[in-house]
């Protein structure tokens, strides 16, 4: 299955449902034993984030996110490039990277032809300016052209370099912004239900406010400096440059102007989109409060063993339910059971159509990784039932004399680069069993390796191909193999050293690292 998932030679998700057939004939594990570990709590999460975020794409609420924020952050270099990493991160932690990715960059490629157009016509009105007041002079005619083919060709490179780095900077800080959530992106839901799977007793150690709680940190760290080495690698260190001090204003008045018209299409905000929004706000919420940890959370106060009975899972599937509930106009608002005069229709009222409609949801579901994510819990049952992991665990014991921290750093670095070159979910559901089973060997805690390289799993930045919002970039942004490697394995050493440094310092103490937990002692859950 790892080699199939590498090279593809099947869909990924075709590879997936080899346990159904090869577990039973293998007398590896029972059928109806291998079916069931394909629909666990987790994929529960994962179509409830996907609904949320569907409803959101849907009444495009995440675009009327981002041109806000991009109006209130302003156009000049630098802070344009800041405002649409912070946009992209934002968005990309509640709805799919490449959606985001998709999103933000027909707007960033507007806004740069915009500032560029303006900047030429700010240099022709300079030149016909000093043509006046210099005419006496024969040669002027030909100094002016090779003066404004000069000009031209340095706002060329310049729009050119420009490109290049806010089409990385999105969907670098997409990518990154993804690690922040649980549903986020798919690698951190294979890991919480890789540890429901190998550790039931682990209390619901990875929940939702659990992980946004190391993961978040993290994030705003890695996109800090992810920004400076893109500002570097792109636009240089000029603050004169870069923060647009003393630069042409009329320049920056139009291509403000174009995001103020983008906003302006989009209408006043509908009862749709206020009603998507309420209902986003309001599962986050629930979110943080079910079990936040330090004090009894909604589920425990409301429901007797509550903790124990709802997840994550459960509020998501009931929050996402309501979008088939609620409709998308106020009854009356656009016509619906009234005729042109305002007067009430008695032959044929008709109901507004709700929020979303299951023929949206069947053509945006990526139906293929909820198989993805259930081959993998499969493979983790089936190596628990065969007794694999024990013997991987026992291989792996001699790591036993190499500090923990050289463990995690030397282990995020070989998933990050297996993981630009195959998919991240595939990565994921390959190193975890594999990592579960050595940390139980060697008597470390089980997520000091397991949460750096699951984050790891998600910073595929050198290739066009290791991740779809790469290869959007990539088809956008004017963009050589070597820019993206160039910027991309820098930002991997960046993201691996935070990664770590995040686990070795607030995540050490939030998942009391230093002890080797009591659920991690039995890695079967067996009678």
């Amino acid at each position: 299955m790892a080699l199939y998932w590498c090279t593809e030679c099947m869909p990924l998700a075709v590879t997936a449902l080899l346990p159904v057939v090869l577990f039973p004939m293998m007398g590896i594990m029972k059928a109806g034993a291998v079916c069931v570990e394909y629909l666990k709590d987790s994929n529960m999460l994962f179509i409830g984030g996907l609904l949320v975020a569907i409803a959101v794409e849907n009444w495009n609420l995440h675009k009327r996110i981002a041109l806000r924020v991009l109006l209130l952050v302003g156009v000049r270099p630098a802070l344009l490039m800041m405002g649409f990493m912070i946009v992209s991160a934002f968005l990309s932690m509640w709805i799919s990277n490449t959606a985001t990715t998709a999103m933000m960059l027909p707007i960033a490629q507007a806004v740069l032809q915009q500032l560029s157009a303006t900047e030429a016509q700010a240099d022709e009105r300079d030149l016909e300016a000093a043509g006046e007041d210099n005419h006496a002079f024969e040669l002027e005619t030909k100094q002016t052209k090779e003066e404004m083919t000069r000009r031209a060709k340095a706002r060329e490179e310049k729009y050119t370099l420009l490109t290049k780095g806010m089409s990385l900077s999105v969907c670098y800080s997409a990518s990154i912004g993804g690690t922040a959530t649980l549903t986020g992106t798919t690698p951190n839901l294979i890991l919480k239900g890789q540890v429901d799977k190998i550790f039931p007793k682990n209390g619901g150690v990875i929940n939702f406010a659990s992980w946004f709680g190391f993961a978040c940190p993290n994030m705003l760290i890695m996109l800090v400096f992810s920004w400076l080495w893109l500002q570097f690698m792109f636009l240089g260190f000029n603050i004169k440059k870069s923060f647009g001090c003393g630069m042409n204003k009329d320049r920056d008045k139009e291509a403000y102007k174009v995001m103020k018209e983008e906003y302006k299409k989009l209408g006043r905000m509908t009862f749709a989109e206020g009603a998507v929004l309420t209902i986003f706000t309001l599962l986050v919420i629930l979110w943080f409060t079910r079990e936040p940890g330090f004090v009894d959370g909604w589920a425990t106060v409301l429901f007797n063993k509550g903790g124990e009975f709802v997840t994550d899972g459960t509020v998501a599937i009931f929050m996402s339910m309501l979008f088939f509930v609620i409709p998308s106009q106020l009854p009356g608002s656009g016509g619906y059971g009234y005729d042109a005069e305002g007067e009430s229709r008695t032959n044929a009222v008709k109901a507004p159509p709700t929020l979303l409609n299951w023929q949206i949801v069947h053509e945006r579901m990526p139906w293929n990784i909820i198989l993805l994510l259930g081959g993998g819990f499969a493979l983790a049952a089936g190596s628990e039932e065969s007794h694999l992991s024990d013997w991987l665990g026992a291989q792996l014991a001699p790591l036993k004399s190499i500090p923990p921290f050289a463990i995690s750093l030397l282990l995020s670095l070989l998933v990050a680069t297996f993981t630009e070159c195959s998919s991240n979910t595939a990565t994921t559901t390959l190193f975890l069993p594999i990592l579960a089973s050595m940390a139980t060997a060697i008597k470390i805690h089980p997520l000091y390796v397991m949460l750096p390289c699951t984050i790891a799993a998600s910073l595929a930045f050198m290739l066009p191909v290791a991740t779809p919002p790469n290869a959007i970039a990539f088809s956008f942004g004017k963009l050589k193999v070597i820019d993206m490697v160039k910027a991309g394995f820098m930002l991997n050493l960046i993201g691996i050293l935070c990664i770590n440094l995040g686990i070795n310092t607030w995540g050490y103490s939030m998942f009391q690292m230093h002890t080797f937990p009591d659920w991690a002692n039995i890695t079967h859950n067996k009678p």
